[in-house]
């Protein structure tokens, strides 16, 4: 992209008072955005109210440094030589512009692009849920989407902690196991400026992301993660999956409004149900009781969505998480509902002797019962 036409994109997108519909009528009549700015107050009037005609005659503040790290930054391509990884800004008016966004009601004017841009995946499934997961919430994210992935789907998903952080591991673990891989790995659309990683714990997790899968942003450099910015991003999640797939939830959460855009845009929205004494799996259970399809396996999505498996390697990558090193990731792992001690195993990674004897102190201090059949269930502290 010449740096005319970037400045012009830059300008339009900058312009205060403007938004992306406002945008979109001006683009639709008078093509590019440089022919936008060469219109006169009249014409301009036509199509926006006056103080939008007005705000498009005068240059944006910061325009000029705006444009510039712009530059720097798609000029910067040592900082990602090592992993391959491509910098790029694609337009809505550009050829390579992502069909199902521009089936959706709001596109984005521009998009900022990092990792392996090649060509926007046809098959993709979004993965979201709750930023505070259940253990077994978190081990779910990342089964359902190392399955996913090793069945040649990408992942979208938004990057946060919790189910995001956890869909974006399994997506890059699965992608190893796929013997025919047939795109992306996973997508991370972030609510900053591309050139930020928020949260910061998340850092390594993004490079890699920029080495198997695409990174993809819709603010301009620099931009902070401000509150309003993530809600909205969602739309783009949902937008460049076929479905998207809640894995747990609050009634209260940025998940259900992803599920939202999802049915708006008259996407496939699922859920995967969990126990009825945890608070992270009423969303989905509200989303399964205004039709949402229920799922308990990744087969079920794929049977649903009449997508064939891909191939993959016979040796499946280690599920075992880290281990939890006191009472607290024991009483964590245990979640609301009782649970076996293999189950408590899987989930914690501790010695079968090493975790009966915390099972016992717990039990002796009464936060923990044991329940006939070998069950433990978690006691709520008064």
């Amino acid at each position: 992209m010449q740096s005319e036409e970037l400045t012009a994109w830059l300008r339009l997108a900058m312009t205060p008072g403007v938004g992306n519909d406002s945008a979109r009528r001006l683009l639709s009549a008078f093509g590019l955005p440089q022919a936008i700015f060469e219109q006169g107050t009249a014409a301009l009037e036509q199509l926006v109210s006056p103080a939008q005609a007005k705000a498009l005659k005068q240059e944006p503040p910061k325009l000029a440094e705006q444009l510039q790290a712009t530059l720097d930054w798609l000029a910067d391509a040592s900082a990602d030589a090592e992993g391959g990884t491509v910098r790029r800004i694609v337009t809505l008016g550009d050829a390579d512009y992502p069909e199902s966004l521009l089936a959706i009601e709001d596109p984005p004017l521009m998009l900022y692009l990092l990792g392996q841009v090649s060509s926007w995946p046809a098959r993709a499934l979004a993965m979201v849920g709750s930023r505070n997961p259940t253990p077994q919430g978190s081990l779910n994210a990342q089964q359902f989407a190392r399955a996913f992935s090793s069945a040649g789907l990408t992942v979208v998903s938004g990057l946060a902690l919790g189910v995001d952080g956890a869909a974006h591991e399994g997506a890059l673990e699965g992608s190893q196991q796929c013997l025919e891989p047939l795109g992306l790995a996973t997508i991370a659309v972030i609510g900053t400026g591309i050139d930020r990683v928020y949260p910061r714990q998340h850092r390594d997790l993004a490079h890699r992301i920029a080495q198997h899968g695409l990174i993809v942003s819709e603010y301009p450099l620099g931009t902070p993660p401000l509150a309003p910015n993530f809600p909205k991003r969602n739309r783009l999640v949902s937008g460049l999956a076929r479905g998207t797939l809640v894995v747990e939830a609050a009634l209260q959460s940025g998940s259900l409004i992803t599920a939202r855009m999802a049915n708006e845009q008259g996407k496939e929205v699922f859920a995967i149900p969990g126990s009825i004494h945890s608070p992270q799996s009423r969303g989905c259970h509200a989303l399964i009781k205004q039709g949402a399809k229920l799922v308990e396996s990744a087969q079920d999505v794929l049977e649903e969505l009449h997508w064939p498996a891909a191939p993959v390697s016979p040796s499946p990558l280690s599920t075992t998480p880290a281990p939890a090193r006191d009472e607290t990731g024991i009483l964590e792992a245990l979640g609301a509902d009782p649970a076996s001690l293999d189950a408590l195993q899987a989930r914690t990674g501790l010695p079968t002797a090493t975790l009966q004897a915390r099972l016992l102190e717990l039990e002796l201090d009464g936060r923990v019962a044991r329940l006939p059949g070998g069950l433990f269930q978690r006691l709520v502290q008064a």
